[in-house]
């Protein structure tokens, strides 16, 4: 049996206490509590991890301001700080949970919602916690404008298809569909590739991609 190290145990604290400092310590990242309605996203990504993604996608569209979301500061530090390596000025960093997104934000204000492999949960009684669960979709309904979409990415089949399952059931009108995303001609801005995906397509993954609406 493994013997643990309790200096290995003092760095990990070190460096996660590290982390949080570089959160707390950015103009663009902030608590829950410290959130502000004056600075409107455009686009939301919830269970954001290090934030990449929606650095990548502010940088290449400037016109939009996109907002990563995730419960864990010591991830989003890690976008927050690329973020302002490249001068980026249309993207903010939160931290808190999906389900209270609604204390933060206005309804009916942002155009898309991003799901980038959210987990999936797999056991049934776990299925309430499944970002895709019809609580959670009736939360997204609420933020999104009329014309707004949820897009969701996933390599994980059996979730992907009951999100699928979900989102026809509570009314939502899939709009893009593709079960294997970066061999199809979608939009480039949705094959921009989060952290995790990088590694599991090398694993030979596919990505399954739906953009649905509520009209």
């Amino acid at each position: 049996m493994n013997q643990l190290n309790p200096n290995d145990y003092i760095i990990t604290r070190k460096r996660k206490k590290y982390r949080f400092a570089l959160f707390a310590n950015s103009s663009l990242c902030f608590e829950h509590d410290e959130w502000g309605r004056s600075w409107q996203p455009d686009v939301v990504e919830l269970g954001a991890g290090t934030g990449l993604f929606s650095v990548e996608l502010a940088r290449c569209n400037p016109d939009q301001r996109y907002l990563a979301v995730d419960v864990k500061a010591d991830r989003l530090q890690k976008g927050a700080r690329q973020a302002e390596e490249l001068g980026l000025s249309n993207i903010r960093f939160l931290r808190t949970r999906a389900d209270l997104l609604s204390e933060v934000l206005g309804g009916r204000s942002v155009s898309g919602v991003w799901l980038t492999f959210p987990d999936p949960f797999p056991k049934d009684r776990a299925a309430k916690h499944r970002l895709t669960h019809p609580r959670y979709l009736g939360l997204y309904k609420n933020l999104l404008k009329p014309s707004g979409s949820l897009l969701l990415k996933h390599d994980n089949l059996d979730f992907f298809s009951y999100s699928l399952e979900q989102l026809v059931s509570s009314g939502w009108h899939i709009k893009e569909l593709s079960f294997d995303l970066h061999q199809s001609l979608l939009s480039d801005d949705y094959k921009v590739l989060t952290t995790y995906e990088q590694r599991w397509l090398g694993e030979g993954r596919q990505t399954h991609f739906v953009r649905a609406s509520v009209e």
